[in-house]
């Protein structure tokens, strides 16, 4: 089962290889550039294309495109690489630069300004593709005026404690930048704004993709600060400078971000070239080529991750007849304040399924698309009727009470290690079941 669970994987990554995507949204034509956008497409002079970009996808991205535009240039922000290296990097004439995930850094600060230096000397008649994924919200970073670099650390650190929602974290990330929610589009006019994203959010919403940092902000002053005074209220104390610099806000003493409608963001479009939808449906095709039944809705992935696995688990049919397949796909959050546990969601849900997969048969993968999963090299975890009995109720009790799942799985040889996948489409959730009367266990433990 494992080794099916693990080729379904494989599949839903190769369907969101970034440079895929992304070359299939562009042809060249001798002089000009078609960039297909669904219904409709444009043509643009190929002189006239210059590149800016940020997220876990980017540096993939500016090398697919330099593919296609090797005299194209431009700046991008990716992930520094694991085992260091050097503080840039080329793709064609597109420079690579590095910032830190999921905090910003010095670095992080450093590129950006670079990446800004090189929009204000981009000709006022080009057209700037903007390579948007996930991650991008870290990656891009410049305070708002007000604020400082070490009020925007402070807060990165204060929103991971709390494990908001990404929709929660963003209203309030997009208020103090000056890069974030339609802000980069404002600063680009009067030149033209194509962006196109790799999603990593929920319902592929692009004014939350990376905080939106070219296209309409629905949120305001008033939400971002109830946001981050709601976060305090449940324990975590919020930065006060933030607070107070949101509540100016409120008071109409900074303005807002460019909302609907807003007539300076007419030259800027956006589309979503691929996401978690994408990631499943090659899922789906995998496992249909390997002979199980896909039943059902696909399931969405939201909430705490460990209540999350649990409900999950809970609607798996019983004892299906047929070798069956359900998938899930969307991303959790883990509550762990104050915890210095190994683990990130997937193989938190990995451990909270455990106990609800004992004699049903099933073996399912939780895993992020990234290839990391929380502090860890390991993109996620299996989790079958044998992980409680190899693990021990209370050790699989105390690795869930204090968020530290990997030590435990990996000593168990159920992570799941792809390495970083320059991709980032949220999570994916693999559940296979052999059918009624063809149950088996194999070598290792692993149903």
């Amino acid at each position: 089962m494992r080794a099916d669970l693990t080729a379904i994987f494989a599949a839903a990554l190769a369907a969101v290889d970034p440079c895929r995507l992304l070359t299939a949204r562009l042809t060249r034509r001798a002089d000009r550039l078609r960039i297909d956008l669904g219904p409709g497409a444009l043509w643009r002079p190929v002189s006239r294309i210059r590149v800016l970009g940020a997220g876990k996808a980017a540096a993939a991205m500016a090398r697919a495109l330099a593919e296609v535009l090797p005299e194209a240039s431009g700046v991008v922000i990716a992930p520094r690489p694991a085992r260091g290296g050097a503080d840039a990097a080329r793709a064609g004439r597109i420079r690579i630069l590095y910032g830190d995930h999921p905090v910003p850094s010095r670095a992080t600060f450093a590129s950006t300004a670079a990446l800004l230096r090189a929009l204000d000397r981009f000709p006022a008649d080009a057209t700037v593709l903007f390579l948007l994924s996930g991650g991008a919200s870290a990656l891009l970073a410049a305070p708002a005026r007000g604020l400082t670099r070490a009020d925007k650390v402070a807060l990165g650190r204060h929103l991971l404690r709390c494990g908001a929602p990404i929709e929660v974290m963003n209203a309030i990330r997009k208020h103090v930048s000056a890069v974030k929610g339609g802000r980069l589009a404002l600063r680009a006019a009067p030149r033209e704004v194509v962006t196109l994203a790799l999603s990593d959010v929920p319902g592929d919403d692009l004014a939350t993709i990376g905080s939106g940092p070219t296209v309409a902000d629905p949120t305001t002053f008033a939400q971002a600060a109830r946001h981050l005074r709601n976060a305090a209220q449940a324990g975590q104390p919020a930065p006060e400078r933030v607070l107070r610099y949101l509540e100016a806000g409120v008071r109409g003493r900074v303005d807002e971000t460019p909302g609907n409608g807003d007539p300076r963001l007419r030259r800027a479009r956006a589309f979503v070239i691929g996401g978690n939808a994408t990631a499943l449906e090659a899922a789906r095709r995998s496992a249909t080529s390997l002979g199980y039944a896909v039943r059902g809705r696909r399931e969405r992935l939201e909430g705490e991750a460990a209540d999350c696995a649990r409900r999950l688990i809970g609607r798996l049919p019983r004892a299906p007849r047929v070798p069956t397949c359900i998938l899930a796909g969307g991303e959790t959050f883990v509550t762990a304040a104050g915890s210095t546990g190994a683990g990130g969601r997937c193989q938190e849900m990995a451990l909270a399924a455990a106990r609800g997969l004992v004699g049903t048969g099933w073996t399912v993968l939780f895993a992020g698309t990234d290839g990391r999963d929380g502090r860890t090299a390991a993109a996620g975890a299996f989790s079958d009727g044998t992980t409680l009995a190899r693990a021990g109720r209370r050790a699989v009790d105390r690795a869930l009470r204090r968020h530290d799942s990997h030590p435990l799985l990996r000593e168990l040889g159920d992570v799941v290690r792809t390495g970083p996948t320059g991709t980032n489409v949220m999570d994916v959730v693999v559940a296979l079941h052999p059918g009624a009367g063809r149950t088996r266990r194999l070598a290792g433990g692993g149903a």
